[in-house]
C-alpha cells in the first residue's frame, strides 16, 4: 500500500474508533502511532510519540490554558457570573424576551473571562434558567438561549480553542483572541435581536419582566466593573504589547483571586474546588493536543493534506467556492467530532490549502480563517448528535426533555450561519482589530 493509502484506511479506523465511542484522544494517538509505524518504522514511532507527548505537556506555550480556566473557575466561583447576570437583567429585562437577552449580555460578559463553552453554558444555566422559569418563559426558548450563549465563551477572548489554533498553526495567540472581539460581539447582537423579534411575535415566550428604576440601572453597574477591570487589564495589557498570553493568564487568574478575596469569598473549600475543574478540565485539553499532534504527524508522512491541497487547488473554481465547500464540512463534522478535537484533527489538512488558495500569504489570513472555523464549530456544540452545550444545559435542568433544549437552538444556529457568512463576505470584521496591534 502506498503511504497516501495507509493515510486513508487511518483516517477510516479513526472514524470507527470514534463511532464506538472511544476517547478522542486515545483515538487519535493509537491510530497515529501505529499509522507511523507501518508507515516509517516502529523505532520512529515511538521515539516519535514520545517527543509529542513530552512536548506536548512541557509546552511553555500550552500553559496559558490552566491559567484562564483558573480564572474562569474562581471567577464563577466568587459570584463575578451571578452580578453580571443581575446587571443585564436589570437593563434588559423590562423588554420582551429581556432576560434571555440578559443571558445573551452575561454570556458574552462572562466568555471574557471564562474561555470555555461548555464551563459558560453551565455557569448560566445555575444562575438564569431558574430566573426565567419564575418569570413564565417558555423553556425551549430559555434552554435554547443559554447553550446557544454559551457557545460565545469560544469567540470573545480568552478562547481555549483559539489558543491552542494558535499553537497548532504558530499564529499569534494574542492577536486571535483580540480578532474575535468584533465577531464575538456580533453573534452576541444577532442572538439579541433574534429574541427580540421572536417575543414580540410570540408575547408569551418571554413575557417582560418588571420595570425598575434609572437609579437601580446604574447602581448595578457594578457588577460589571470586576468583568471590564479583568478584560481590560488583560486583553488590553496583550493589545498594548505589555505582556504576552501566557503573562496575560496569569495576571487574569491573579486579578480574579484578588477580587475573590476583597469580597471575603476566597474561602479553602471553593479554591479547592476551582482548582480541581481547572486540573480537570486543562488535563482533558492537553491530552487531546497530545493524541492530535502524534495523529498529525501520521497524516504529515502520508502527504495526504499536500497532496489534497494539491488536488483542490487545481480544481477550477474560486477560492470562495472551495473555502464555503470547507465551511460545510466544519458545520456538519461538527454535528459529530467535538470542537476542541475537530480543530485539531483537520487543521494540518486545510492549512495548505488555504495556503495554496492564496499564495500572497496575508499574514492576516491564517487569522481570519481560524475565526471562521471557531464560528461554526460554535454550530456543532449546539446540534446532535454531540452538541455538548446542549447536554449541558440539559443535564443541569433535568425537567426539560432534550430534544427541547436542541429544538430551543436551532434559531441560534441561523444566527450564527449568518455571522459565519458576514465574516467570510467581509474579512475586515475579524482582520481590523489584530491589524492594528505591532
Amino acid at each position: 500500500m502506498t503511504p497516501v493509502e495507509i493515510g486513508i484506511l487511518g483516517c477510516i479506523v479513526l472514524v470507527l474508533l470514534l463511532v464506538s465511542s472511544m476517547p478522542v484522544a486515545f483515538a487519535m494517538a493509537i491510530v497515529g502511532f501505529v499509522g507511523f509505524a507501518v508507515v516509517v518504522t516502529p523505532h520512529a514511532a515511538v521515539s516519535m510519540a514520545t517527543t509529542e507527548l513530552y512536548g506536548t505537556f512541557s509546552s511553555h506555550s500550552l500553559t496559558v490554558i490552566p491559567l484562564f480556566v483558573l480564572m474562569g473557575q474562581v471567577a464563577f466561583h466568587c459570584g463575578i457570573s451571578r452580578r453580571l447576570f443581575n446587571t443585564a437583567y436589570h437593563w434588559f429585562g423590562p423588554l420582551p424576551g429581556g432576560l434571555a437577552m440578559a443571558t445573551v449580555g452575561a454570556c458574552t460578559a462572562f466568555g471574557a473571562i471564562c474561555g470555555s463553552g461548555p464551563a459558560t453554558a453551565a455557569t448560566m444555566s445555575l444562575v438564569a434558567l431558574p430566573e426565567m422559569k419564575r418569570y413564565g418563559y417558555n423553556m425551549e426558548l430559555a434552554c435554547g438561549t443559554v447553550a446557544s450563549g454559551g457557545t460565545l465563551g469560544m469567540m470573545i477572548p480568552p478562547s481555549v480553542v483559539f489558543i491552542v489554533y494558535g499553537i497548532m498553526t504558530e499564529v499569534s495567540i494574542g492577536k486571535l483572541f483580540i480578532s474575535g472581539i468584533l465577531p464575538g460581539i456580533l453573534t452576541a447582537t444577532l442572538f439579541v435581536l433574534f429574541i427580540y423579534f421572536n417575543c414580540k411575535r410570540h408575547p408569551g415566550y418571554g413575557p417582560a419582566a418588571p420595570s425598575t428604576s434609572w437609579g437601580a440601572k446604574f447602581a448595578s453597574l457594578f457588577g460589571v466593573s470586576e468583568t471590564l477591570a479583568l478584560f481590560v487589564l488583560v486583553i488590553g495589557g496583550m493589545f498594548a504589547g505589555f505582556f504576552t498570553p501566557t503573562e496575560g493568564a496569569a495576571i487574569g487568574a491573579g486579578g480574579t483571586m484578588v477580587i475573590a478575596l476583597v469580597r471575603r469569598q476566597l474561602a479553602a473549600k471553593m479554591l479547592w474546588r476551582a482548582l480541581q475543574e481547572t486540573m480537570r478540565t486543562s488535563l482533558m485539553v492537553m491530552i487531546i493536543v497530545a493524541g492530535a499532534m502524534i495523529f498529525g504527524k501520521f497524516l504529515a508522512v502520508t502527504s495526504i493534506p499536500t497532496e489534497l491541497a494539491a488536488w483542490l487547488g487545481q480544481l477550477p473554481l474560486p477560492p470562495w467556492v472551495i473555502v464555503s465547500l470547507i465551511i460545510v464540512f466544519f458545520v456538519i463534522a461538527g454535528c459529530f467530532v467535538d470542537a476542541l478535537a475537530l480543530i485539531l484533527l483537520t487543521v494540518p489538512i486545510f492549512r495548505p490549502i488555504i495556503d495554496s488558495l492564496y499564495p500572497e500569504q496575508d499574514p492576516m489570513l491564517l487569522i481570519w480563517f481560524g475565526v471562521i472555523i471557531v464560528l461554526v464549530t460554535q454550530i456543532g456544540t449546539i446540534t446532535p448528535p454531540v452538541g455538548v452545550c446542549a447536554y449541558v444545559v440539559g443535564g443541569i435542568e433535568r425537567d426539560v426533555p432534550l430534544q427541547t433544549v436542541f429544538k430551543g437552538c436551532m434559531p441560534f444556529v441561523a444566527a450564527l450561519l449568518l455571522a459565519t457568512v458576514l465574516c467570510v463576505a467581509f474579512p475586515q470584521i475579524c482582520t481590523w482589530l489584530p491589524s492594528m496591534v505591532r
